[in-house]
Formats: structure tokens, C-alpha cells, sequence
């Protein structure tokens, strides 16, 4: 596969975030350093056609209290999760594409992302190219404006507002928890 100059684009902003993440813990280093290692050997690594894996961006949106988060119920993977996905070769940073993943999963659009990683992580999928991959996954802090109504996009079975303390049993309630944790120290 050619490296273009947007996968490029995509590629170095994905290393300027990991590399301007300040980590609290040694696993969250250990996992900046090996995606910063993979990001190193794959000029294409944001890229979805990426077989052995790539960067995809989410974002954890919060309301303007913070006390509800927007969880969309995802349907390859069964359970409520924060919104995100696949870089695209338009989005000029991994930034843009959280962003962009949050307005089109969640028909808000005047959110507000903070630019600093919240958190990363890696994870197996069968994703779009129907093979098992890897998923390394960027997470930023998006937040709502007063009074935002979501609206389900045809990406999601379904799409909702949780109490950050009374999600649903299908969640991810541990990343979401971890999340919402990290968003309350900012």
C-alpha cells in the first residue's frame, strides 16, 4: 500500500498527541511507547487498510455538566461505548477525526474537543475489512453544549444519555468509568 501525503498528515499528528501525552501511570506509558514504536515501522498506520492494525480516534462526550455521558450501542460490538472510529484520509488530524466521529455519530455539532489525549488503548476487532486487526485506539474528551440533543446515526442500533453513575449493563462501565475519572481531573 502508498503512503499519501494525508496518511502522512494523519500519522505525524497521531505521534505529536502520543508524544505530548502526560501519562499518570507506567502501563499508560508502556502503551505510549508501543504505539509510538508501531506508529515508527507503519508511515501507514492510520490508515484502515491496514491489515496488521491502526489508529482509529474516539471521543467520550459529555454533556455541559458532566454528569451525562453519550453512549452509542454499538452493533458489531453489542455494547454501549463511547463514540469514535476509523481515520479518514479527509480528516487532517487524529484530532479532526475524533471530532468528525462524534458529530456524525451523534448529529451534535457545535461540540467542543480538547486536543490532549485523555487515554489510549489497543484492542482485537474484526472491523471493516472482515479479517481480525487491531484496533489502537486515541481517546479525547469532547463536550456538549447546553441543552445538545442527540440524534442516532445509521451507525449505531442506539444512542443515549447516561447518568456517568447509572450506566447500563450492556457498557463498557470500566473504560467509561476510567474515562469519566480522567475527564474530572481537567
Amino acid at each position: 500500500m502508498s503512503v499519501t501525503d494525508e496518511a502522512l498528515a494523519l500519522h505525524d499528528s497521531a505521534v505529536d498527541v502520543l508524544n505530548a501525552w502526560n501519562t499518570e501511570a507506567w502501563h499508560e506509558d508502556s502503551l505510549r511507547h508501543t504505539m509510538l514504536a508501531f506508529l515508527a515501522s507503519n508511515p501507514n498506520g492510520c490508515m484502515r487498510a491496514n491489515e496488521a492494525g491502526h489508529i482509529t480516534a474516539s471521543s467520550l462526550v459529555l454533556d455541559a455538566s458532566g454528569k451525562n455521558v453519550l453512549l452509542t450501542l454499538h452493533p458489531r460490538v453489542g455494547r454501549w461505548i463511547q463514540l469514535g472510529g476509523h481515520c479518514e484520509e479527509s480528516d487532517s488530524s487524529v484530532v479532526d477525526a475524533a471530532l468528525r466521529e462524534a458529530r456524525e455519530e451523534s448529529g451534535i455539532g457545535d461540540l467542543d474537543i480538547d486536543a490532549h489525549l485523555l487515554s489510549a488503548h489497543t484492542h482485537p476487532i474484526t472491523c471493516s475489512l472482515g479479517k481480525p486487526t487491531r484496533h489502537l485506539d486515541l481517546r479525547f474528551l469532547v463536550r456538549a453544549p447546553e441543552g445538545a440533543r442527540a440524534v442516532r446515526s445509521e451507525e449505531s442500533t442506539d444512542l443515549r444519555w447516561w447518568p456517568v453513575d447509572a450506566l447500563p449493563e450492556s457498557a463498557e462501565a470500566d473504560t467509561i468509568a476510567h474515562l469519566v475519572g480522567l475527564a474530572e481531573k481537567r
